[in-house]
């Protein structure tokens, strides 16, 4: 700030530091209302889920761990299955644990296999329902 040497100097210096006290209390209280409404429980659970939705990592993520728990379930329960047997209530547990080893070493070759997978189905589940379309004709 420069040196004032008059009183019309002074009276114009103090209305623009006013001013500014004014604007920088408005700017203030517009961020203490964000803020607050930032901290609202609702806000806090929408800005989280949005952040969920969002990030595509988070959601490769889950979709990984979510596969590495079906493969290992489903796969210990075609091992086991109703049988009583000690042989298959150890192997269960076993194929189990290489499975998921190889789902989670191998999670690009997985998802291949499950695409080629759901190609032939989706192929079969056509040819069928065409093959029942022309009977009815």
């Amino acid at each position: 700030m420069q040196n004032i040497n008059s009183t019309t100097e002074l009276k114009s210096a103090i209305i623009l530091l006013e001013s500014r006290k004014i604007q920088s209390k408005q700017i203030l209280k517009e961020q203490f209302n964000v803020t607050i409404n930032s901290f609202k429980p609702v806000n806090i659970l929408k800005n989280t889920f949005n952040d969920i939705v969002t990030s595509p990592n988070l959601i490769n993520n889950l979709l990984g761990a979510t596969t590495l728990i079906a493969t290992g379930y489903f796969s210990k329960r075609i091992a086991v299955g109703a049988s009583v047997g000690i042989f298959r209530k150890l192997l269960g547990p076993l194929l189990e644990i290489g499975l998921v080893n190889f789902v989670a070493k191998n999670p690009d070759t997985v998802k291949s296999v499950g695409h080629t997978v759901l190609k032939f189905l989706s192929r079969k589940r056509e040819i069928n329902s065409n093959q029942q379309w022309q009977k009815k004709i």
